[in-house]
Parts: C-alpha cells; sequence; structure tokens
C-alpha cells in the first residue's frame, strides 16, 4: 500500500523525469500584432507550429511522439465540437480546459500510465481582436490563459526571462515589430536554458559569454546556424476561408537581415 510519502516521492520523481525531457526543447514565443497572432520559434528538424481549427493553432516542446498525439487530438475535439455544435463553440477554453487537461492529469498522477513530456501553448484569434488569447499547457494538466503573449520553455527561469523580455505589448504593432520582438525573446529564453546546461567557465568562446549590446544578435546568429526560424500567423482577414499561414524563407528574409 502507498503512503503519503510513497506518492509525494513518485511523482517527485516524474516531474523530473518530465522536466529532464523538456530543457532541450527550443522554446516557442506567442504575440498579438495589428494583423491578428504569431507563434514563433527556431526548430532544429521537425515543423513546431500547427494549425487545430479555423482560429487556433499550436506549438509545443517535448517528446515528438507525445506532441503529436496532443496535436491530433486537438485537431479531433476541435472537428467533433465544430460538427456536433458549430465553429463558434470550438474555443481553446473547451479544447485545453475540458479536453486535454483532465487527459494529462490523468497521465501524470496515475503510476499505471507514462507521463506525457509536453508542453504546449495555444494561440487563440477572437471575433475581435480584445478577444484574443493563448493558453499554455503543462505535462500535469495544468493550463493558464494570457493576453498580448505568452511563452514556453524548458524551464520556469528560462519563461520568465522572456516574458521580461517581451514587457507589456501593444497589439497594435505591425507583422515587422512583432515578430523582432518575438526572436529576441526566444533568444533571451534559450540563452538562459543553455546557462543552465553549460559551465561557462569552460567555454570561454560562447556566445553566452558575451556580455555587450550585440549578444542576442552573437547568439542568435550561431543558432541559425544549425536551426531554422520559423513562423505561423493567424491572419486578421474579413471573410477569409484560411487564416492560418506559415512564413516562406523569402518572408523571413526581412527579418534575418537585421541581425546582419
Amino acid at each position: 500500500m502507498y503512503t503519503p510519502y510513497d506518492i509525494n516521492e513518485a511523482i517527485a520523481h516524474r516531474k523530473d523525469y518530465v522536466e529532464e525531457g523538456l530543457r532541450s526543447g527550443s522554446p516557442v514565443v506567442g504575440i498579438c500584432c495589428r494583423h491578428g497572432l504569431l507563434l514563433l520559434t527556431v526548430r532544429r528538424s521537425q515543423r513546431k507550429i500547427y494549425e487545430i481549427y479555423d482560429r487556433q493553432m499550436f506549438a509545443a516542446i517535448g517528446k515528438q511522439s507525445d506532441i503529436e498525439n496532443v496535436r491530433l487530438a486537438a485537431i479531433q475535439q476541435a472537428h467533433q465540437e465544430g460538427f456536433e455544435r458549430s465553429p463558434d463553440d470550438v474555443t481553446l477554453q473547451r479544447l485545453v480546459g475540458f479536453g486535454l487537461s483532465p487527459t494529462l492529469k490523468k497521465a501524470f498522477g496515475d503510476q499505471m500510465y507514462v507521463p506525457v513530456v509536453i508542453r504546449a501553448l495555444f494561440a487563440e484569434m477572437g471575433r475581435t481582436p480584445s478577444r484574443d488569447g493563448f493558453y499554455t499547457l503543462n505535462y500535469d494538466g495544468e493550463f493558464r490563459h494570457f493576453t498580448g503573449c505568452a511563452v514556453i520553455s524548458g524551464t520556469q527561469v528560462s519563461e520568465d526571462k522572456m516574458m521580461e523580455v517581451l514587457g507589456e505589448t501593444d497589439k497594435n504593432i505591425s507583422i515587422e515589430d512583432a515578430m523582432w520582438n518575438a526572436l529576441t525573446a526566444w533568444a533571451a529564453g534559450a540563452r538562459e536554458l543553455l546557462t543552465g546546461r553549460r559551465d561557462e567557465e569552460d567555454d570561454l568562446h560562447s556566445p553566452l559569454r558575451v556580455s555587450d549590446e550585440n549578444a542576442e544578435i552573437i547568439f542568435l546568429k550561431d543558432e541559425l546556424k544549425t536551426g531554422a526560424l520559423e513562423v505561423g500567423l493567424l491572419e486578421r482577414r474579413a471573410n477569409a476561408e484560411v487564416r492560418f499561414r506559415l512564413f516562406s524563407e523569402i518572408e523571413l528574409k526581412p527579418l534575418l537581415l537585421k541581425l546582419d
């Protein structure tokens, strides 16, 4: 029979196991702008940003198979809601709060299940800009709602650093400014993750050691040598059948030129 101590110890081990798997994930930044909502990240190989439904998109860090399972579950639930009720009834509050969260909570707390290694970020474009928002969903089923901007990363310290860089967001900024703000926030979070994993005393030439105003630029250039910038947009266009799109390399080129 489990004692309270045994249960707490088992949960602590499961938490350590999941969070260790999240630390290597590339952060994701969500931000509102004049033309809609953006999700931005730097991926190593697999695509990270996807459409869920007409006004929702999704990105996550963690184990790729778990990410795919959660993504497909969200898509299935969204389309079922839209078919049985109406497209207006498909909201992140219902998808995350009533659909995905209980499943993740059960998988994390029940010793008979393998915990899901994931931290997810959902974006939702409302009928009006004031109703735009983001939801973060954790491996233990906990979720939070944000307006203006939201982030996910492998550690809480990294997420706090990213939110500090983003600061107070202006929903009327241009797409270009939104992407630049998101990219600098991503760099701050990714640097924080690496700082926690490396012994800087043994890495004298690491861009993490640069303390001048060009530190973020140097770090980003180094990361983009092995990673690819990925940006998804939910575009606020009246009567548009498809609102979601990924930015092409040509569209991202002006942003990357700012690093030169």
